[in-house]
């Protein structure tokens, strides 16, 4: 059987969403001592084991939580008085997410797109940039990142979006742009943000409402103009613009 570190190691490096759930101390009588440790994964797969019965069911709800929340915790049991196991004794579990980056679908790989992926490996994400042109992806480096060389609509389609996911469009035409937001802005996701002119920015809305795909205030929670308000011209300042705002929004909880 694989370590349970090395099952963990793979399972950050897949970008799985799973949570690790340790006895850090025991009083009395239980069924692991410190140091044991149990994987629970998001379909409620478990990997190792805590002890079995109560203390391991009740770990492994929190495991759960603490994978949507990202939020570690550290529970005691009194085996016998809260869990009703008659071996009696207490354990202290402290269960942590492993670290499971967020998506960024960052929707165009021009100069801002590069500049963007580039900047965001990072600041933990997990990037996947999609364009359909050809030849667009040569010079990047895909190492830290994936990309996705073909149709917007194909690539929606497919992928995976829930409340953690970042979205950023920046297509090379401004028909693209609009025909991707109106496509995702019903998806679930965390951030949702389009880059353009006022101009560029106004029509969107007036579109969007004149289609009825988005009512005006969930229009308002869209970031457009994208990224933080500062004076910027090239594509590497819009691009540290832009990671600003991913930062401030994943880190406020």
């Amino acid at each position: 059987m694989k370590d349970i570190l090395l099952e963990a190691a793979e399972l950050i490096r897949i970008n799985k969403p799973a949570a690790m759930c340790t006895v850090v101390q025991t009083e009395g009588s239980s069924p692991r001592k410190s140091g044991t440790r149990m994987i629970v994964l998001f379909d409620k797969t478990i990997i190792g084991t805590i002890g079995g019965g109560s203390v391991e069911h009740e770990s492994m709800k929190r495991a759960l939580e603490v994978i949507k929340t990202g939020k570690p915790i550290l529970y005691n049991y009194n085996l016998k008085d809260d869990l009703q196991m008659e071996c009696g004794g207490a354990m202290q579990v402290y269960i942590e997410a492993l670290a499971n980056k967020p998506n960024l679908y960052i929707f165009g790989a021009g100069h801002v797109g590069k500049a963007l992926s580039n900047l965001a490996v990072n600041f933990g994400f997990q990037i996947t940039v999609i364009d359909e042109r050809d030849n667009i992806f040569d010079d990047f480096e895909t190492n830290l990142l994936k990309v996705y060389n073909g149709d917007f609509t194909e690539f929606i389609n497919t992928a995976d979006f829930n409340n953690k996911t970042f979205i950023v469009i920046m297509t090379h035409e401004h028909k693209y742009d609009f025909d991707v937001l109106s496509k995702l802005c019903n998806k679930p996701h965390k951030y949702l943000g389009m880059i353009g002119s006022k101009t560029k920015v106004s029509q969107a809305k007036n579109q969007l409402i004149e289609k009825k795909i988005l009512s005006e205030d969930k229009i308002n929670e869209i970031d457009m103009p994208i990224g933080i308000r500062i004076k910027c011209e090239t594509p590497e300042e819009i691009a540290v613009s832009i990671i600003a705002k991913l930062i401030d929004v994943k880190n406020d909880i």
